[in-house]
């Protein structure tokens, strides 16, 4: 397929630069019947039932972008994934001025050594003590970014000053526990304890998966032959109780909710290795475009997403390109946000067809 296919006008208004508050009062765009509907998300206990259990992603995102200075040259970094130790793949501007054995200062005690560079931007560096050039231990990596660091908003999100106070809040869900994304799973960003308490009353179960979403999720697809493009690696889990939790759910007639992208692409990459969901721990780089055979998940609540975008080909996949398009032309008329902290849609998976 093209990567034109994938494309469509989408006016800069239409990008959210805040959340809807209170969260649940973001709308909602509800493909899961047979005709399309505007709801909120405060509605999704009269749309889901007993016995459905949502999937949510409990990853934490840290503050992953760094401003810094090598020699007289200023560079800034966003973290992207974590490698090892104290190594970690980065996306530097400009990443010609990273060369090898440079070292970049971002604050007291608290510097990175270059050690290579890739393509697209990404470095790869080693976070060390600037006087003693020593590997700094994980304990004062994640002091030095919470001193240093700032919250890694996606560049749509315009903050000409850096991100603030106020997204340091905002672009966490309520269910981050395990620190590691550089990126908010942003479906997950629309859950209140009000809105869990009206489901659970409903009798969905709610269960949880890691996944680590790295910056490569905003690189934009640059080949014209989708089936060129390299997809970044992202580290995931699935815990022993939440695989029994979803096969307890199939076996029981229930219907198995994503709550965004990312808990769908590890839910469907341990489907993909396994041929089942068990307890999981992998990195995956899934590239899901129509025509994948979903094994795992029946429902995917998730935001709207960019042009020419992996994520926009990942549900296109999962609901059918042109239910896709029509909803999206739908959004656009009627004044839905889109992006990160936008509005959402309810998306039930396209039948098999031969």
């Amino acid at each position: 397929m093209k990567l034109n296919d994938f494309d469509y006008e989408l006016p800069p208004e239409c990008i959210a630069v805040e959340p809807a508050r209170p969260r649940d009062a973001a709308r909602l765009l509800d493909l899961s019947g047979d005709a399309m509907a505007d709801r909120h998300i405060r509605d999704l206990p009269t749309l889901l039932r007993a016995g459905d259990l949502l999937v949510v992603n409990n990853t934490r995102v840290i503050p992953a972008r760094l401003s810094g200075r090598r020699g007289e040259a200023g560079i800034s970094v966003t973290l992207h994934k974590h490698e090892t130790g104290a190594e970690w793949l980065v996306f530097a501007k400009p990443a010609k001025k990273c060369r090898p054995d440079d070292v970049i200062l971002f604050g007291d005690g608290f510097a990175a050594l270059v050690i290579g560079r890739g393509e697209g931007g990404e470095v790869r560096i080693r976070f060390i003590d600037p006087q003693t050039g020593s590997d700094l231990d994980a304990a004062r990596i994640e002091a030095g970014l919470a001193r240093f660091g700032s919250m890694p908003l996606p560049p749509y999100i315009r903050r000409p000053d850096g991100s603030t106070a106020a997204d340091a809040e905002d672009y966490q869900t309520m269910f981050a526990a395990e620190s590691g994304a550089v990126a908010a799973p942003t479906a997950g960003l629309h859950f209140t304890p009000d809105l869990m308490q009206a489901l659970a009353a409903t009798g969905v179960g709610v269960a949880e998966v890691t996944l680590h979403v790295g910056a490569g999720t905003f690189l934009p697809v640059t080949v014209e032959d989708i089936a060129d493009h390299r997809m970044h690696s992202e580290w995931g889990q699935i815990s022993p109780a939440t695989a029994e939790a979803i096969t307890a759910t199939k076996a029981a007639g229930g219907r198995v909710i994503a709550v965004g992208t990312t808990s769908l692409r590890i839910l469907e990459a341990c489907h993909a290795d396994l041929g089942r969901i068990d307890a999981y721990n992998a990195e995956t780089d899934i590239f899901i475009t129509p025509g994948f055979e979903f094994g795992a998940v029946d429902m995917l609540l998730t935001n709207f997403h960019l042009p020419k975008s992996t994520l926009l080909m990942l549900v296109s996949a999962f609901a059918g390109m042109q239910p896709i398009r029509d909803a999206y032309r739908h959004a656009l008329d009627d004044g839905y946000r889109f992006f990160s902290y936008g509005d959402a849609c309810l998306l039930s998976r396209a039948p098999i067809t031969s």
